[in-house]
Protein backbone atom coordinates (compact mmCIF):
# COMPACT_ATOMS: atom_id res chain seq x y z
CA UNK A 1 0.00 0.00 0.00
CA UNK A 2 1.66 3.28 -0.90
CA UNK A 3 0.40 6.84 0.03
CA UNK A 4 -2.14 7.48 -2.45
CA UNK A 5 -3.79 4.23 -0.98
CA UNK A 6 -3.28 4.90 2.73
CA UNK A 7 -4.67 7.91 2.19
CA UNK A 8 -7.93 7.06 0.16
CA UNK A 9 -8.07 4.12 3.25
CA UNK A 10 -8.33 6.83 5.64
CA UNK A 11 -10.61 8.81 3.88
CA UNK A 12 -13.38 6.15 3.27
CA UNK A 13 -12.65 5.06 7.16
CA UNK A 14 -13.56 7.50 8.11
CA UNK A 15 -16.80 7.99 5.47
CA UNK A 16 -15.88 11.14 3.87
CA UNK A 17 -16.11 12.21 0.34
CA UNK A 18 -13.03 13.61 -1.20
CA UNK A 19 -14.76 17.66 -1.38
CA UNK A 20 -14.99 16.90 2.51
CA UNK A 21 -11.68 15.94 2.99
CA UNK A 22 -10.07 18.85 0.69
CA UNK A 23 -12.49 21.45 2.59
CA UNK A 24 -10.74 19.72 5.80
CA UNK A 25 -7.37 20.49 4.58
CA UNK A 26 -7.55 23.57 2.86
CA UNK A 27 -7.16 22.70 -0.60
CA UNK A 28 -9.46 21.33 -3.80
CA UNK A 29 -10.99 18.28 -4.93
CA UNK A 30 -8.87 18.16 -7.68
CA UNK A 31 -5.32 17.87 -5.63
CA UNK A 32 -7.04 15.36 -3.35
CA UNK A 33 -8.12 13.41 -6.75
CA UNK A 34 -5.14 13.63 -7.57
CA UNK A 35 -3.41 12.29 -4.11
CA UNK A 36 -5.40 8.91 -4.56
CA UNK A 37 -4.62 8.36 -7.98
CA UNK A 38 -1.07 8.99 -7.58
CA UNK A 39 -0.96 12.30 -10.26
CA UNK A 40 0.79 13.84 -7.48
CA UNK A 41 1.71 13.61 -3.78
CA UNK A 42 1.08 16.03 -1.04
CA UNK A 43 3.19 18.52 0.24
CA UNK A 44 5.06 18.15 3.41
CA UNK A 45 2.47 20.78 5.48
CA UNK A 46 -0.31 18.92 3.98
CA UNK A 47 0.79 15.87 4.89
CA UNK A 48 1.10 17.06 8.62
CA UNK A 49 -2.34 18.42 8.44
CA UNK A 50 -3.60 14.53 6.93
CA UNK A 51 -1.90 12.63 10.25
CA UNK A 52 -3.58 15.17 12.61
CA UNK A 53 -7.10 15.05 10.41
CA UNK A 54 -6.94 11.05 10.38
CA UNK A 55 -4.96 10.97 14.20
CA UNK A 56 -2.03 8.94 12.48
CA UNK A 57 1.76 9.46 12.26
CA UNK A 58 3.98 11.11 9.13
CA UNK A 59 5.78 8.07 8.98
CA UNK A 60 2.68 6.25 8.73
CA UNK A 61 1.24 8.06 5.87
CA UNK A 62 4.61 8.22 4.32
CA UNK A 63 6.10 5.03 4.60
CA UNK A 64 3.11 2.77 5.90
CA UNK A 65 5.25 2.48 9.66
CA UNK A 66 2.76 1.32 12.00
CA UNK A 67 2.67 3.28 15.80
CA UNK A 68 4.56 0.76 18.34
CA UNK A 69 2.25 0.51 21.58
CA UNK A 70 4.25 2.17 24.54
CA UNK A 71 4.24 -0.06 27.28
CA UNK A 72 4.48 1.37 30.49
CA UNK A 73 7.12 0.00 32.40
CA UNK A 74 6.43 -0.54 35.81
CA UNK A 75 9.43 -0.65 38.22
CA UNK A 76 9.30 -3.91 40.51
CA UNK A 77 11.44 -1.73 43.18
CA UNK A 78 8.31 0.56 44.02
CA UNK A 79 6.57 -2.69 44.85
CA UNK A 80 9.20 -3.71 47.12
CA UNK A 81 9.43 -0.52 48.81
CA UNK A 82 5.70 -0.43 49.51
CA UNK A 83 5.85 -4.53 51.03
CA UNK A 84 8.64 -3.50 53.27
CA UNK A 85 6.75 -0.15 54.47
CA UNK A 86 3.00 -2.65 54.83
CA UNK A 87 5.39 -5.38 56.70
CA UNK A 88 6.99 -3.29 58.86
CA UNK A 89 3.72 -1.72 59.91
CA UNK A 90 2.86 -5.40 60.24
CA UNK A 91 5.86 -5.74 62.94
CA UNK A 92 4.90 -2.10 64.62
CA UNK A 93 0.99 -2.99 64.74
CA UNK A 94 1.77 -6.38 66.37
CA UNK A 95 3.86 -5.87 68.78
CA UNK A 96 2.25 -2.81 69.72
CA UNK A 97 -1.36 -4.97 70.44
CA UNK A 98 0.91 -7.27 72.28
CA UNK A 99 2.61 -4.53 74.77
CA UNK A 100 -1.04 -3.27 75.24
CA UNK A 101 -3.07 -6.38 75.40
CA UNK A 102 -1.23 -9.67 75.53
CA UNK A 103 -4.06 -11.31 72.70
CA UNK A 104 -3.18 -13.62 69.97
CA UNK A 105 -5.26 -11.32 67.71
CA UNK A 106 -1.90 -9.40 67.49
CA UNK A 107 0.00 -12.33 65.96
CA UNK A 108 -2.87 -12.35 63.83
CA UNK A 109 -3.02 -9.18 62.76
CA UNK A 110 0.74 -8.88 62.00
CA UNK A 111 1.16 -12.26 59.71
CA UNK A 112 -2.03 -10.70 58.23
CA UNK A 113 -0.22 -7.49 57.19
CA UNK A 114 3.11 -9.52 56.07
CA UNK A 115 1.06 -11.85 53.67
CA UNK A 116 -0.39 -8.77 52.42
CA UNK A 117 3.11 -6.98 51.87
CA UNK A 118 4.52 -10.21 50.55
CA UNK A 119 1.85 -10.81 47.73
CA UNK A 120 2.41 -6.82 46.87
CA UNK A 121 5.88 -7.51 46.28
CA UNK A 122 5.19 -11.30 44.52
CA UNK A 123 2.87 -9.15 41.81
CA UNK A 124 5.55 -6.16 41.20
CA UNK A 125 8.10 -8.80 40.62
CA UNK A 126 5.98 -10.30 38.28
CA UNK A 127 5.18 -7.58 36.15
CA UNK A 128 8.08 -4.91 37.04
CA UNK A 129 11.10 -4.21 35.74
CA UNK A 130 14.65 -4.34 37.47
CA UNK A 131 13.36 -7.65 39.52
CA UNK A 132 17.07 -8.27 40.24
CA UNK A 133 17.26 -5.00 42.63
CA UNK A 134 14.21 -5.12 43.66
CA UNK A 135 14.46 -8.89 44.85
CA UNK A 136 17.72 -8.17 46.42
CA UNK A 137 16.42 -5.04 48.58
CA UNK A 138 13.33 -6.97 49.54
CA UNK A 139 14.94 -9.82 50.96
CA UNK A 140 17.75 -7.82 52.96
CA UNK A 141 15.53 -5.31 54.58
CA UNK A 142 12.48 -8.08 55.32
CA UNK A 143 14.26 -11.13 56.36
CA UNK A 144 14.21 -8.75 59.43
CA UNK A 145 10.39 -7.80 59.59
CA UNK A 146 9.21 -11.63 58.29
CA UNK A 147 11.53 -13.89 60.67
CA UNK A 148 11.10 -11.95 63.91
CA UNK A 149 7.17 -13.23 64.75
CA UNK A 150 7.68 -16.70 63.80
CA UNK A 151 11.18 -16.97 65.81
CA UNK A 152 9.35 -15.61 68.56
CA UNK A 153 6.84 -17.82 68.38
CA UNK A 154 9.10 -20.84 68.66
CA UNK A 155 11.10 -20.12 70.66
CA UNK A 156 8.52 -19.17 73.35
CA UNK A 157 6.83 -22.57 72.78
CA UNK A 158 10.28 -24.32 73.06
CA UNK A 159 11.08 -22.22 75.96
CA UNK A 160 7.81 -22.59 77.61
CA UNK A 161 7.91 -26.65 77.07
CA UNK A 162 11.44 -27.52 78.52
CA UNK A 163 11.40 -24.63 80.92
CA UNK A 164 8.16 -26.08 82.61
CA UNK A 165 5.63 -23.28 82.65
CA UNK A 166 2.89 -22.41 80.40
CA UNK A 167 3.77 -21.67 77.36
CA UNK A 168 1.81 -18.19 74.79
CA UNK A 169 2.71 -17.14 71.50
CA UNK A 170 3.64 -13.50 71.19
CA UNK A 171 5.35 -11.52 68.15
CA UNK A 172 8.43 -11.07 70.28
CA UNK A 173 10.40 -13.44 72.79
CA UNK A 174 9.11 -13.44 76.54
CA UNK A 175 11.42 -13.52 79.04
CA UNK A 176 9.89 -16.31 81.03
CA UNK A 177 12.63 -19.09 81.63
CA UNK A 178 16.06 -17.82 81.69
CA UNK A 179 18.20 -14.87 80.45
CA UNK A 180 20.30 -17.10 78.79
CA UNK A 181 17.87 -19.00 76.20
CA UNK A 182 16.17 -15.39 76.23
CA UNK A 183 19.84 -14.22 74.91
CA UNK A 184 20.01 -17.20 72.42
CA UNK A 185 16.84 -16.58 70.74
CA UNK A 186 18.38 -13.06 69.77
CA UNK A 187 21.52 -14.66 69.02
CA UNK A 188 19.87 -16.95 66.67
CA UNK A 189 17.33 -14.02 64.85
CA UNK A 190 20.43 -12.17 64.37
CA UNK A 191 22.49 -14.26 62.98
CA UNK A 192 19.91 -15.88 60.67
CA UNK A 193 19.54 -12.13 59.35
CA UNK A 194 22.76 -10.64 58.84
CA UNK A 195 23.70 -14.45 56.97
CA UNK A 196 21.05 -13.58 54.96
CA UNK A 197 21.98 -10.42 53.94
CA UNK A 198 25.96 -11.00 53.66
CA UNK A 199 24.48 -13.98 50.79
CA UNK A 200 22.21 -11.56 49.08
CA UNK A 201 25.03 -8.94 49.39
CA UNK A 202 27.40 -11.59 47.95
CA UNK A 203 25.22 -12.76 45.41
CA UNK A 204 24.97 -8.56 44.01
Amino acid sequence: MNLADRIQTLRKAKGISQEELADKIGVSRQAVSKWESEQSSPDLDKIILLSDYFNVTTDYLLKGIEPTSKRIKTDAGIFSITATAINFMGLVISVGIWIDKQDMIAIILGLFFMAMGCMIFGIGYVIGENKKKALKFFISINVWLLTLIPISCIFNVLDGLFGGFSWELSPIPILSNSFITYFMCWVIYVVICITTDIIVLRRG
